[in-house]
């Protein structure tokens, strides 16, 4: 991979998207490489999956502006696609995703960071959907994952307007769940990462897919797919282990993710 670094420990993957001197912008080439790096994810051996940028300045600046230039309409509908494409693999991917944002997350670097099921921060981040001082609009999923996630007259607004935040305004509106020092995030994403891990792989992921499904149904359909989901973990060995040591008054030693 030439833009996207990828390690693997403790049951924890780091992706970190590695173009700095771009400030991380999303190009074509970096898009493939992120869809290709989910695609070798072991479920096995992984529990949760971390997404940073490379440097100290920025998560990811955006999508890349001198590939949009020239575009013609039939190009951007493609380029839409392909971040679109990307962006709810890593939405609806099984294993937890965590956006540790350290910087800019302008653009296509806050849709990115909206496709994660959490987001923490740095002090320095910087959020905002600036497209429409560009003459375009979102186009990775912004003008539908913001309103989801802060309410859809705030997300008006800062689409609208263009306007950046900084990470004390995204936390209060609730962009993001944590903001860090930023010599910090990785550590606290790690630890996060690592008490999600911990837990019963199965019932994690299970969970995930549980939200997920119901969230855009009514809620009557979704308790009937809560249902089915919290009835399937009961044929695993990690919920009969697991309820047999909190009645015996022990801890479980390890989940076998089976």
């Amino acid at each position: 991979m030439e833009f996207v670094s990828y390690k693997s420990e403790n049951f924890i993957a780091v992706l970190t998207i590695n173009r700095p001197n771009a400030l991380n912008a999303l190009n074509s080439k970096v898009l493939d490489e992120l869809r290709e790096t989910f695609d070798k994810i072991d479920l096995e051996t992984t529990r949760v999956v971390i997404i940073t940028g490379a440097g100290e300045k920025s998560f990811v600046a955006g999508a890349d502006i001198s590939e949009m230039s020239t575009a013609s309409i039939s190009e951007a509908e493609k380029f839409g696609k392909k971040g679109n494409d990307v962006f709810r693999k890593i939405e609806t991917f099984p294993l937890p995703v965590i956006a540790a944002i350290n910087g800019f997350a302008l653009g296509g670097g806050c849709e990115l960071a909206m496709s994660c099921d959490i987001r923490i921060c740095s002090e320095n981040a910087v959020f905002g959907q600036p497209e429409v001082g560009l003459g375009i609009t979102p186009g990775f999923g912004g003008t539908q994952r913001l309103a989801r996630l802060v309410g859809l007259g705030k997300a008006k607004e800062l689409i609208y307007t263009g306007n950046n935040i900084k990470a004390e305004e995204a936390l209060k509106i609730g962009l993001v769940n944590h903001v860090y020092p930023l010599e910090n995030l990785m550590e606290e994403a790690v630890k996060l990462a690592a008490k999600i891990a911990k837990n019963a792989p199965i019932a994690v992921r299970a969970s995930k897919k549980a939200i997920n499904t119901g969230i855009d149904t009514d809620m009557d359909r979704a308790i009937i797919i809560e249902e089915k989901i919290f009835s399937s973990c009961f044929e695993t060995e990690d919920q009969k282990e697991a309820m047999k040591a909190f009645l015996e008054k022990r801890k479980v030693e390890a989940f076998k993710n089976k």
